[in-house]
C-alpha cells in the first residue's frame, strides 16, 4: 500500500505547480522529497492581507495589493514607512502577505512575507548549499528543473531534466525514476 502512495509523490508535486504555478522570484532554495519532516516558522500575529501585489510606488511609500478572488476581488492601499520589514516581498505581480496595523484609518505595513505555495506531505524545502553538497558527493538522486522549457533551455543546472508543468503529463513517466524512493530534487523560479 506504502509503495503505490509513493508513486503519487511526483503527480502530487507536479499538480501543485500547475494550481500555483512558479514564483518567478529567483531564490537559492530548492524542493526535495525526503521523509516526513515537518517544520513551522513562527507566524506573526495581527491583521493580514493575502494577495498580488499590483503596484509599489517607493516615492509615495504605498503598496497595491488585490485580495479575493473574481467578483470579490479589490485592491487595497497599504502605506509603508522605514520601519516596514520585508519591503523587498512587494513586487508588482508577486503574491505577498502584509501585516499591517491601522493608524489614522489607514492600513501600514508592518511586515511583508512572499507568499508561498505549501509544500505536499513529505516534501521539504532545501537550501543552494545542501543542493551543493549533495551535488559534490555525487549521491543518488534526480534533479528536475520544473520551469518552462525555454528557461531550462537558456540555462538549467548541471545533470537536471527539464520536466515543466505543461510536458509533464506526457514527459514524466519516461523521465521520472522507477525506483520510488530515489531522491527527487525539483526546483523551479521560485521559493517553491
Amino acid at each position: 500500500m506504502k509503495n503505490k502512495m509513493v508513486k503519487f509523490i511526483p503527480f502530487v508535486i507536479m499538480a501543485s505547480f500547475l494550481m500555483t504555478g512558479c514564483n518567478q522570484n529567483t531564490s537559492n532554495t530548492t524542493a526535495a522529497i525526503k521523509p516526513a519532516v515537518t517544520t513551522q516558522a513562527q507566524k506573526p500575529m495581527g491583521p493580514k492581507y493575502k494577495g498580488k501585489i499590483s503596484g509599489k510606488s517607493n516615492k509615495a511609500k504605498s503598496i497595491s495589493i488585490v485580495v479575493g478572488k473574481d467578483k470579490e476581488a479589490k485592491t487595497i492601499m497599504v502605506k509603508f514607512d522605514d520601519n516596514t520589514k520585508g519591503v523587498e516581498h512587494a513586487s508588482k505581480g508577486h503574491a505577498a502577505i502584509i501585516f499591517y496595523e491601522m493608524r489614522d484609518g489607514q492600513p501600514w505595513a508592518t511586515i511583508i512575507k512572499p507568499k508561498l505555495a505549501k509544500l505536499p506531505q513529505d516534501v521539504t524545502e532545501i537550501k543552494t548549499d545542501e543542493l551543493k553538497s549533495l551535488i559534490d558527493s555525487k549521491a543518488d538522486y534526480t534533479l528536475i528543473d520544473a520551469r518552462p522549457a525555454k528557461r531550462y533551455a537558456s540555462s538549467h543546472i548541471p545533470g537536471a531534466i527539464s520536466i515543466d508543468t505543461k510536458a509533464y503529463k506526457d514527459k514524466a513517466a519516461s523521465l521520472l525514476p522507477t525506483d520510488k524512493n530515489k531522491l527527487l530534487l525539483i526546483y523551479c523560479g521560485g521559493p517553491t
